[in-house]
């Protein structure tokens, strides 16, 4: 053997036996076809689990919200019609004393020594607790006599001429009007000045 020959057959001998070392190798890298599959049947397998337990969690928590408005809107409904129900508790409460004054005043006028002097009192107390709980409550009365007419509060129900007035100055107020928290209930009805 010459020694070429025996390089070639030494290096065919060498990648003889390189080649099964190789395959071993590239076994160990690439996984067979079959392998790979069921790795990404697994993978998309546990994708889709992942998918669905979230789906799933942002079910449950949409349902938890919606849940949540809805309570929110009821308990805000009820709030609201209880506004509305006993909107007029504190204003009511305010008055029972003026009923209980009214009562001890028909009482005091029935008896025998009552005196029309003792009935006016009782009459202009009771009037004065009325206008103070009014007040309280945002009601202002409106008596414009000697001012100025203004047609957003006052009602003119005539015009008379009169030399000592300036003209149109409210020389008669036939009724108050009244004002609830600075908006006009009731005008005042009213004489004034040609």
């Amino acid at each position: 053997m010459s020694p070429e020959q025996t390089n070639i057959e030494a290096g065919e001998d060498h990648s003889l036996a390189t080649e099964p070392d190789e395959q071993a190798q590239l076994e160990d890298v690439i996984p067979e076809a079959a392998e790979v599959e069921a790795d990404e049947e697994e993978s998309i397998e546990q994708q889709l689990e992942k998918a669905q337990e979230t789906i799933k969690d942002y079910w449950d928590q949409m349902m938890r919200l919606r849940a949540e408005i809805d309570n929110n809107r009821k308990r805000a409904e009820r709030d609201l019609e209880n506004a509305h129900k006993y909107a007029l508790k504190n204003f009511v409460e305010a008055l029972l004393p003026i009923v209980d004054s009214l009562e001890m005043g028909q009482t005091a006028a029935e008896a025998d020594n009552a005196t029309l002097v003792s009935i006016r009192e009782g009459s202009a107390l009771t009037m004065n607790m009325f206008i103070q709980v009014l007040e309280r409550n945002g009601l202002e009365q409106i008596d414009p006599l000697g001012e100025k007419f203004d047609p957003e509060k006052h009602q003119a129900m005539s015009m008379i001429e009169k030399e000592d007035a300036e003209t149109s100055t409210i020389i008669e107020v036939m009724q108050k009007g009244f004002l609830l928290n600075d908006r006009l209930v009731r005008p005042a009805m009213v004489v004034v000045a040609k």
